[in-house]
């Protein structure tokens, strides 16, 4: 398990660090989408949106390759690859594989860091906990009268 997670990474942070890399430098050809794709498309480079989404991908493909904070990583492409499948679904399903395998390798590389995500996959949070959380008087054993 330990090669497939160590594989997945990899694989998942090279995707993203090429694709987002090609959003800047066009080192990829990329067909022209047709329809509601090909608008939706010209939106997001018409609007320079298009910064955020490749300079997202290259940032946590970029975590990834280089296993440092690997759950940020993984939160940073987490919207992105639900977008990036939402858009394939909608409006482009025939070029959906890709995505899916992206996916694929992303819930690998989650599973084995789980743990990583334990404090935000918690169905409720107890009154006591959230209200002492980083309060100045509580962390720093000072309490006022």
């Amino acid at each position: 398990m330990k090669y497939i997670f160590a594989i997945s990474r990899i694989l998942l942070g090279l995707i993203f660090v090429v694709f987002g890399l090609n959003g800047f430098l066009h080192f990829v050809p990329t067909p022209p989408y047709s329809g509601v794709a090909g608008q939706f498309m010209g939106a997001i480079f018409t609007s320079h949106f298009f910064v955020i989404v490749f300079l997202t991908q290259f940032v946590g493909g970029l975590l990834l390759l280089v296993n440092r904070y690997v759950p940020l990583g993984l939160l940073l492409l987490g919207p992105v690859l639900v977008n990036i499948l939402s858009f394939h679904i909608f409006m482009a399903p025939k070029e959906i594989s890709p995505a899916i395998f992206a996916t694929a390798l992303w819930f690998i590389v989650f599973f084995q860091v789980r743990s990583a995500f334990s404090g935000v996959l918690v169905q409720k949070v107890s009154h006591h906990a959230a209200g002492s959380a980083g309060s100045p008087a509580t962390t720093s054993g000072n309490r006022a009268a």
